[in-house]
């Protein structure tokens, strides 16, 4: 196991940048309140390629959602990105005035709000609302061509009717319907960057099912790449080729659907998969994690998880743990990965030794 700096981190991260639409980099997002400063996210950093599919996996307060509202700038007023990058093709986002912002979003990078049945305005009709976005982000500014769009637009994420559903009020929709318009909405403008903030939050089973295969086929069809934001490993199993799980604002393990699924190195991941049922054994138990999450105003001095942590060390208390790579390639960021590799590495060193006395 080799452990990585955070220097070693970044220079990781700057790789390929030619492949890269979005590189975020040391990104520090806190909320100033009344009660004081709440770190909601703290040191996090990934890679997004074109034409792949990110996850971003977490319990409730986490930070996922606050990393992808941190893209597309759209805090809360008492929200401020405190340091890093977060990098569109090379171009500092941060550094983008409020123009170049608004045309950013919708033009280059879209997102999904999680709830399909508040996210659409009530007193305009679902084709109003994309044509609003249609003329205002594109080529389409005259009203017939915005609305033979908008109709193209709904065909394509599979809302039936389109003809007479585009004169239509979100309440006469379905939540997966609604869903599907949302999904119209971020695409109507063919943008680089998709990002789906629990996309599947009150739909049922097999609508979520639709609107998942439905994000992959569109993915697959206009060559975006797609951060899905989700608290369910189970929703991205298939989807995804990377995934990254955090917790208290850090980014705990990243690695492929199947590192994290058949190869878990973090305690905190590990305890999202026991709380995923099994459909091959149904009657075996669920194990919650135990404890409650983190308070951000009060963040420990070292790892995040370690008060519910069965297995914490005491260095777990003092420490943040560094990001290590595992055997098969993949990155965690826990203390009892450090210790194993310490000891192996002492094994081998003691082997060797008797083996030249030898």
């Amino acid at each position: 196991m080799a452990e990585i700096t955070s220097a070693a981190v970044e220079e990781k991260i700057k790789q390929n940048e030619e492949n890269l639409v979005l590189s975020v980099q040391n990104l520090h997002t806190s909320f100033f309140t009344d009660s004081g400063e709440v770190r909601a996210v703290n040191g996090v950093s990934f890679n997004l390629s074109a034409g792949k599919i990110l996850g971003v996996v977490g319990e409730s307060g986490s930070g996922k959602s606050v990393t992808a509202y941190s893209i597309m700038q759209i805090l809360a007023d008492t929200g401020r990105v405190v340091e890093g990058k977060i990098l569109y093709k090379g171009q500092n986002l941060l550094d983008f005035s409020k123009k170049e912002m608004e045309s950013f979003r919708g033009d280059k990078c879209s997102i999904i709000f999680q709830d399909p049945m508040t996210s659409l305005n009530p007193v305009f009709t679902v084709g109003y609302q994309l044509m609003e976005a249609l003329r205002l982000h594109t080529s389409y500014k005259s009203r017939s061509a915005a609305k033979e769009r908008a109709i193209e637009l709904l065909k394509m994420v599979g809302v039936n009717e389109p003809e007479k559903r585009v004169n239509q009020y979100p309440f006469e929709f379905s939540g997966g319907m609604r869903q599907r318009v949302m999904i119209a909405m971020a695409l109507a403008c063919e943008p680089d960057i998709l990002i789906a903030d629990e996309p599947t939050t009150a739909l049922d089973v097999t609508i979520q099912a639709q609107i998942l295969e439905l994000m992959k086929d569109l993915q697959k069809q206009l060559g975006m790449a797609i951060i899905l934001v989700t608290h369910d490993l189970g929703v991205i199993a298939s989807m995804c080729d990377e995934i990254i799980v955090m917790y208290g604002g850090r980014v705990c393990e990243r690695g492929t659907a199947d590192d994290i699924f058949y190869n878990p190195c973090h305690e905190y991941t590990k305890g999202l998969l026991r709380s995923i049922p099994n459909i091959e054994n149904m009657k075996e138990k669920l194990v919650p994690i135990t404890g409650t999450p983190i308070n951000l105003l009060n963040m420990p001095k070292g790892c995040a998880f370690c008060p519910r942590c069965d297995n914490a060390l005491k260095i777990c208390l003092e420490e943040i743990p560094p990001e290590m790579q595992m055997p098969d390639g993949h990155y965690a960021s826990c203390w009892i990965n450090v210790m194993n590799a310490a000891k192996e590495e002492q094994n081998g060193n003691s082997a060797a030794d008797a083996a030249g006395r030898n």
